[in-house]
């Protein structure tokens, strides 16, 4: 009888491997059908696996922490002024994800207003700004002594759902500008100082 039993298990084992390599298989062959581009979104199986990945990435220590930054309008504009700055580019001063870099990402920026990462520890919150997400645009932004900029972080993350208006005025402010942005801002200067507005034909190089 115990070896009936043992070779119905060895059965039902064996049968669960030939389908998850049947369906890895598939998988594999569609993935090779429709190519590796950054274009498509991120299948449902690919989902799944970068979430799974991702929390068993972060240590049970870390995934209990608690932020140790009081929930206070400075820590939160300290925070706000942190996006604005080095995060916005990618996930939009609103936490959307809706910006050209964000949306050419694999997988795509995520709206980090959503339940999917609302729902977060603190402490996951916090790892994953500090170590990054590997496989995804998601880059490892700590260092020794940046803890406390990483924790204001996880305070905004956290007031995403309520940013106001002003908020993100203050914010366009506060984005990195381009190349031709500052250009223009330092033309705009010189012509209200007095001087006069460059040539465009000027400033254009020609080549022979």
């Amino acid at each position: 009888m115990k070896l009936s039993f043992a070779l119905r298990a060895l059965a039902v084992v064996g049968g669960l491997v030939l389908v998850l390599l049947t369906a890895a298989l598939l998988y594999g062959w569609r993935l090779t059908a429709r190519g590796f581009g950054a274009r498509d979104s991120p299948s449902g199986m690919e989902s799944l696996l970068a979430g799974k990945m991702r929390s068993w990435s972060i240590p049970a220590s870390v995934d209990r922490l608690k932020n140790p930054l009081p929930d206070s309008p400075e820590v939160v504009a300290e925070g706000r002024a942190h996006w604005a700055d080095h995060c916005a580019s990618c996930h939009a001063n609103d936490g959307s994800g809706k910006t050209q870099i964000g949306q050419n990402l694999y997988p795509r920026a995520p709206d980090m207003r959503l339940p999917a990462t609302q729902q977060q520890s603190d402490g996951a919150l916090f790892y994953v700004i500090q170590n990054g997400v590997r496989l995804t645009g998601m880059p490892a932004w700590g260092s020794p002594g940046t803890e406390d900029e990483s924790w204001a972080l996880v305070r905004f993350i956290r007031h995403l759902p309520r940013l106001t208006p002003a908020e993100l005025e203050e914010m366009q402010q506060l984005n990195p500008k381009s190349p031709a942005e500052l250009r223009e801002e330092q033309e705009e200067e010189q012509f209200l100082n007095g001087g006069e507005a460059p040539d465009e034909s000027s400033t254009q190089h020609h080549h022979p």
